[in-house]
């Protein structure tokens, strides 16, 4: 153990590093082709064949060749997930127990311009207040 130097650390955990790194890029590759829905059948069985039996060239060959679109697939995803996100939340503050979701929704929205106008000053905390109270009841 004594001839097993700080740099050799150093070395054992940036070797390790790369590794995990590795297997994260493996995982992604394979994921897109799974989730690409312009590739056929066969295009996804030959990209996997070529993903795990030579796995350092097929990655990188996938990643030169269809890395663009890899990348939009996954905005795309993204926005999706946003998207689907604010419809739920906006669903979510527009319905009540009664099943009357435009009232409560207009409740929301007039909270919401309640509180711009107390932030902007425009009314008082007090005003604020007997208005909220208000629209509550």
């Amino acid at each position: 153990m004594d001839d097993y130097t700080l740099l050799d650390l150093f070395w054992t955990m940036l070797w390790f590093f790369l590794w995990v790194m590795w297997l994260f890029l493996l995982f992604k590759v394979i994921t897109d082709i799974f989730r690409s829905h312009d590739l056929s059948g066969w295009g996804k069985a030959g990209w996997l064949i070529l993903t795990l039996l030579l796995p350092y060239l097929g990655v990188l060959v996938y990643v030169i060749v269809r890395g663009k679109s890899m990348s939009r697939r996954d905005i795309k995803e993204a926005q999706d997930r946003d998207a689907a996100f604010k419809a739920y939340v906006r669903e979510a503050a527009g319905t009540s127990d009664t099943g009357d979701a435009t009232k409560k929704g207009s409740h929301v929205d007039d909270l919401a311009r309640l509180a711009e106008l107390r932030d902007r000053g425009a009314i008082t905390d007090e005003e604020y207040q007997r208005a909220k109270t208000k629209l509550l009841v």
